[in-house]
């Protein structure tokens, strides 16, 4: 069996200036890098970790370099595990959705497992994506047990698809917040959820998503 802790990327400026940052290419800030650093020393202390992947998008590479650098492992990183394309909705704000894209953002916030950014990928696409991605890596490396700094979406996917074999359920999964590790497990074909959003060890750093999102 291989253990992924999925790690969601640090707090980033879309993050603190409320915008869909979807693949557009956003830093960490340094909270962010902070917050990072504490997921790394949490990992450290109880996990033996054998390698760190990372989403190629700023935001997750750096958060995958901070911890690697922590753990002493190396790093890769793998497009396949970028956040959703966004497309028209990418750099804009959530205000912004919520008066332009009345329809469409609105099944986002309210039944997120069927919504499709217009001009990009849909939640469904980026699920698959995403779950193929981690599965290659589960290939690669049997019985290992890694670090994955990816985002918010991919992360809200795999809870859906690891307890229900599905991604439309996933208006039933919450958000998890910047830094925090939640469990997946891999084994011939099968995934299961372990703990959740993990991010008692960031304490008054801790960050989460707005109400409009």
């Amino acid at each position: 069996m291989t253990k992924l802790l999925l790690v969601r990327h640090g707090l980033s400026l879309a993050n603190q200036e409320g915008f869909f940052a979807g693949q557009a290419d956003v830093p960490l800030l340094p909270m962010g890098q902070v917050q990072a650093k504490a997921t790394g020393e949490f990992l450290r202390g109880h996990y033996a970790v054998d390698k760190v992947y990372a989403s190629d998008l700023i935001r997750a590479g750096e958060t995958g370099k901070i911890l690697s650098e922590i753990l002493g492992c190396p790093l890769e990183t793998d497009k396949g595990l970028r956040e959703i394309y966004a497309g028209a909705w990418q750099r804009q704000t959530f205000d912004y959705l919520t008066e332009h894209y009345p329809e469409s953002y609105g099944v986002w916030r309210q039944d997120i497992g069927k919504a499709q950014c217009p001009e990009g990928e849909s939640v469904v696409e980026m699920g698959l994506r995403v779950k193929e991605a981690l599965t290659g890596i589960c290939r690669e490396n049997p019985g290992k047990t890694l670090a994955i700094a990816t985002h918010a979406t991919p992360i809200r996917a795999m809870e859906c698809w690891a307890k229900f074999q599905d991604f439309a359920r996933m208006g039933e999964i919450p958000w998890v917040s910047n830094a925090s590790v939640t469990e997946l497990f891999y084994a011939d074909g099968v995934w299961q959820l372990g703990k959740v959003s993990q991010d008692a060890h960031l304490q008054n750093l801790r960050t989460v998503f707005p109400a409009n999102v």
